[in-house]
């Protein structure tokens, strides 16, 4: 992983501030996601706080570094150009706009106020889709990757219009003369967006990651468990959506086994790559790897509770007490651990590659700090199973406390090794990446919305 896998296009990348500057602005959710949920175990939030923080996590750390992630490795993985970098731009603005519009209603219970930015965001999340869906649609065929991706990007679609949706029944009853009631569209909301735009989204970068950065192929085992996760996951979140919108136990019960097979034949797929594995150890597959083990656990725990209640409101996100064994321990360490390739990637390709043969220049792995990195790896590991610990077996309030404390400091000091690599390496300073427009030498051709190499 030192310099760059052969089979990536990385002409056909976009300028880099406009993927950086998603992944700043996700970092800056993070924080404010963890500190906002600090002070929901300390009482120190008013109004709606934990919407507040489930929405600054993911809608604006994840569904943000997914937007950016894609706007820049569909271009790279496919060979496809960008249909549009003025709406990839866009795109960005208007959900932060909305994001922070969004929580601040909540917090102040300012419910008229969700409307308008609930607005914006659901324009935000609307124009991705618009532009990743015109970028993949101009390829001949998909790879596993590329289904997963136009899958994510439907469930992104409807999960954003069920969200307005409940934002605008907050002050007006949208939901008062229909056969459907308010918390059962939350629980299908929920559902499509945690299980289905974010974990779907996951799977199908891993398919990428997974083998390109073990130099592995899938194999054996794998080409029989493939098959069970890319059909069943999709089919089971749209069944235990419906399922559970329309209390329908059976059917949610249906998709909940379907979802639950798919998680425990990925992290076999996915444990198997690692295994495999020909390259050196990096910070990225430190934290896959305790993906393997956090994903199957979670999906064994909820085997009971979702065979026996699906539809149940305290099993949303799995069995009681597995909600940090899966937002942390699964899907968090995926986007760290993916960030901690793709930051330095894009920083690499722009500052050193045409320096190739000509200089010695530091490998991608060498952008960061590997004594940061296994810093916040012990912080965040740490904190979490003692998060996963408090909640499993309902311990005191301190132990949230001593482990969102930790997860939080794990936090800074991963966000504080990615400002580094982009103080020290980038071309750009950070607020040229975060209020710039395009690159400096793209705005000769800022008119044209294809161009082919930056």
């Amino acid at each position: 992983m030192g310099a760059i896998p052969g089979n990536l296009e990385t002409d056909q990348q976009p300028p880099m501030t406009l993927p950086l500057r998603h992944f700043v602005v996700g970092l800056g959710f993070l924080l404010g996601g963890t500190l906002v949920g600090i002070g929901i175990v300390v009482d120190a939030i008013p109004g709606l706080g934990t919407l507040a923080h489930v929405h600054l996590l993911l809608a604006g750390w994840i569904c943000i570094t997914i937007m950016g992630a894609m706007t820049q490795f569909v271009p790279v993985w496919s060979g496809a150009t960008l249909h549009s970098r003025r709406l990839a731009s866009a795109q960005l603005t208007l959900v932060v706009v909305g994001l922070v519009g969004f929580v601040t209603g909540l917090v102040l219970n300012s419910l008229a106020w969700l409307i308008p930015f609930g607005g914006l965001m659901l324009a935000g999340f609307w124009t991705f889709v618009y532009n990743i869906g015109r970028t993949l649609r101009s390829l001949d065929s998909y790879d596993v990757t590329e289904r997963h991706f136009l899958l994510s990007l439907g469930f992104f679609a409807v999960l954003t219009v069920l969200g307005f949706l409940l934002a605008l029944d907050f002050t007006r009853p949208v939901f008062a003369h229909v056969a459907v009631n308010r918390p059962n569209v939350v629980a299908m909301h929920a559902t499509i967006a945690v299980f289905g735009a974010i974990l779907t989204t996951v799977y199908g970068a891993l398919y990428q990651l997974g083998t390109m950065f073990t130099q592995t192929e899938l194999h054996g085992v794998d080409e029989y468990l493939q098959p069970i996760e890319e059909i069943g996951h999709p089919v089971g979140v749209v069944l235990l959506a419906v399922g559970r919108v329309l209390e329908t136990v059976l059917v949610a019960q249906v998709g909940a086994v379907l979802i639950l097979a798919a998680a425990l034949a990925f992290s076999t797929i996915l444990g198997r790559k690692l295994y495999e594995m020909q390259v050196a150890w990096t910070p990225m597959h430190t934290r896959y790897a305790i993906v393997v083990p956090g994903l199957a656990a979670w999906a064994l725990v909820t085997i009971p509770a979702w065979l026996q209640t699906p539809t149940a409101p305290e099993h949303l996100f799995g069995a009681p007490g597995a909600v940090h064994l899966f937002v942390l321990g699964t899907i968090g360490f995926v986007v760290l651990g993916t960030l901690y390739h793709i930051i330095p990637f894009i920083i690499w390709v722009h500052r050193y590659s045409d320096l190739l043969g000509l200089e010695d220049v530091p490998m991608i792995d060498d952008l960061y700090d590997s004594r940061i990195a296994a810093t916040d790896a012990t912080l965040l590991v740490s904190g979490t199973l003692v998060l996963v610990a408090s909640e499993w077996f309902q311990l005191s309030s301190i132990f949230q406390i001593i482990g969102g404390g930790l997860v939080s400091l794990g936090i800074v000091v991963f966000s504080a090794n990615m400002i580094f690599v982009i103080r020290d390496h980038s071309p750009h300073s950070l607020g040229r990446i975060l209020l710039g427009s395009l690159d400096p030498r793209q705005r000769s051709r800022a008119t044209g919305e294809h161009p082919t190499k930056e």
